[in-house]
């Protein structure tokens, strides 16, 4: 018994969603179908028992009125069973007022229908009148015994066994309905497992394709129609075609990070092999060429280092939580502003601040919105000629804080406008200049981080402009 129990737990784990949820339909379908027939057949066969019943009342009705116009006759017994299916009597409620016996009849009752105890109370009016189901004469018969006044009761009896055959009919014919009720149930319930889980089967095929080819390209074909009339199953597939394109953008982006890495690191280890070799024949080396070839080796390795590090930060999607503190932009940007001084002492740094912004705070971590305002400083510092200022401004708005630096270089070519941003990316004029073209793509996750949005332009007159946007909350 036990491995009859594992065995059915069994199966039931093993069952597929669509096998479920055709159970669960044409179950539900079923029952309804057979509720509906159950309860068709009760109300049936109530409606056929009231229409006896009510034909009884009206028959009673009808003999007592023709007995009181009849005179003190008594009816002791009468059935017209050949001519029309019915019996009636009249009892009175003390049986010493019995008529004689029929002497017609072998078995010298007086009555054709049976007398009872309670037939005597409905007489003497000490009880309600009342239905009962008899057999006379090997036939089923309803009866009704109800008062006849002057201490009688009337009793009147129709054949059954027509409703009963009708009844017996109608319960074969919704038996029946119910069947077919039944088996529609099931091949509804498979319609709309098949019909409903269509989506979903798409998504499994979608998904067991993507593990086994590892290709994020793969999309859920969705059925046509507007947007907001899809139901669930739909909005799940379309859920998982956004969720695809993410993955497949991470992925795009992963490789080509790895791929531009590759690519911007060769160069410096090629050279760092290069001078590391010549300083390992440093015998054969004048003074002068150790000097150069050490200084190389030191400027490649912090450039390495330099490259490494942003790759690191790139590497990063979001800020730490638990490094949030409330920062006065003001307070950094004019620090920011000090350091860049002091690095690029050929370029004037004019700083404005707004007063409504000296006292802003935002929630950030410090030294990651001093790396973008650095990155910025730096990059306009880089392409300013010397003497030329490069301008902060800081301003408040009633819904944001707005930092922007301009340069009066040469700007930026409206066709690198939309790649400024992105990794390794360097203009043609930007090529000879040192870096690594990953200080605009850093600065613009910084910001993305903390929830701003940085924004490049060409500034009116030459130069460029960037422009940094921190909500207030």
């Amino acid at each position: 018994m036990s491995g009859e129990r594992r065995l059915g737990a069994r199966w039931r784990r093993h069952r597929s969603l669509r096998t479920r949820l055709t159970q669960v339909a044409s179950a539900a379908v079923a029952v309804v179908a057979v509720g509906v027939c159950a309860a068709a057949f009760f109300v049936l066969r109530h409606e056929l028992y009231q229409q006896l019943n009510l034909n009884l009342t009206q028959s009673a009705t009808r003999i007592a009125q023709q007995n009181r116009e009849a005179g003190p006759e008594v009816l002791t017994g009468e059935c017209r069973y050949p001519a029309a299916p019915a019996c009636a009597q009249i009892v009175p409620a003390d049986p010493a007022d019995d008529p004689a016996a029929d002497p017609g009849r072998d078995s010298g009752e007086p009555y054709l229908l049976p007398v009872t105890g309670p037939v005597r109370e409905v007489a003497a009016g000490d009880r309600a009148p009342y239905f009962k189901d008899i057999t006379f004469e090997g036939y089923p018969t309803r009866m009704l015994t109800t008062t006849f006044g002057d201490g009688k009761a009337i009793q009147v009896a129709l054949r059954a066994d027509v409703v009963d055959a009708r009844v017996a009919r109608a319960a074969w014919l919704l038996a029946g309905v119910g069947a077919a009720g039944v088996l529609l149930a099931a091949g509804l319930g498979y319609w709309v497992s098949r019909t409903g889980l269509a989506p979903v089967a798409r998504l499994t095929a979608t998904a067991e394709r993507i593990a086994a080819t590892r290709d994020p390209r793969h999309r859920i074909d969705l059925p046509p129609g507007p947007p907001g009339r899809q139901d669930e199953i739909v909005r799940l597939a379309t859920s998982f075609n956004t969720m695809l394109g993410e993955l497949e953008q991470s992925v795009t982006a992963q490789r080509r990070l790895v791929a531009d890495a590759s690519h911007e690191l060769r160069t410096p280890l090629t050279a760092l092999r290069t001078n590391a070799e010549l300083l390992a024949r440093a015998d054969r080396l004048t003074t002068a060429q150790r000097d150069r070839a050490s200084g190389a080796l030191g400027r490649q390795l912090r450039e390495v280092t330099g490259l490494v590090n942003d790759l690191i930060e790139l590497a990063r999607d979001e800020e730490p939580q638990p490094l949030l503190e409330e920062v006065r932009i003001a307070a950094l940007v004019e620090h920011g502003v000090g350091a860049a001084r002091a690095h690029w002492p050929d370029i004037p740094f004019t700083l404005r601040t707004a007063p409504e912004a000296a006292a802003t705070t935002l929630p950030g971590v410090p030294a990651r919105l001093t790396r973008l305002l650095t990155n910025l400083l730096d990059n306009a510092a880089k392409f300013s000629p010397p003497d030329t200022p490069v301008e902060v401004e800081l301003t408040a708005f009633s819904a944001d804080l707005e930092l922007t630096v301009r340069d009066h270089g040469p700007g930026i070519a409206p066709a690198d406008l939309p790649y400024v941003f992105d990794r390794f990316y360097r203009a043609e004029a930007a090529r000879a200049l040192p870096g690594s073209g990953l200080g605009l793509a850093m600065a613009r996750q910084i910001a993305r981080a903390h929830g701003a949005d940085l924004t490049a332009e060409r500034a009116a007159g030459g130069g460029a402009l960037f422009r940094v946007r921190f909500p207030v909350p």
